[in-house]
């Protein structure tokens, strides 16, 4: 299938589009997701945020991720440029959520 969207720069047409970015970041496996949890107040306004990093996927897998972590910790959220934003400081909340769904090479840094 990659041969296909190759050459492909964009296309107006939503599902195409879609499936070339489905075919060129295949999703791992949750036991072989090198995620990591930290801390970060950096560019905030000073407030607080746990972030995830190292997911290896597609972004709809990322954000069903995102949803899954923002509802086990009852706080907002956002998924962009490839992390987990979660708001407040839940960093071992969520690394012990990931270990307990799976995530078994997940740790709080």
């Amino acid at each position: 299938m990659k041969e296909l969207f190759k050459n492909l720069v964009y296309s107006t047409n939503k599902n195409l589009m879609q499936q070339a970015q489905i075919a060129t970041n295949p999703t791992l496996e949750p036991a072989l997701q090198p995620l990591k949890v930290q801390k970060n107040n950096k560019h905030r306004g000073g407030k607080t945020v746990s972030v995830v990093l190292g997911f290896s996927g597609n972004t709809q897998a990322l954000e069903a991720l995102g949803k899954q972590l923002k509802n086990a910790c009852g706080t907002g959220g956002t998924c962009k440029d490839g992390l987990i934003i979660i708001q407040g400081d839940h960093v071992q909340k969520i690394a012990n959520w990931l270990v307990s769904k799976g995530y078994s090479k997940a740790k709080a840094i």
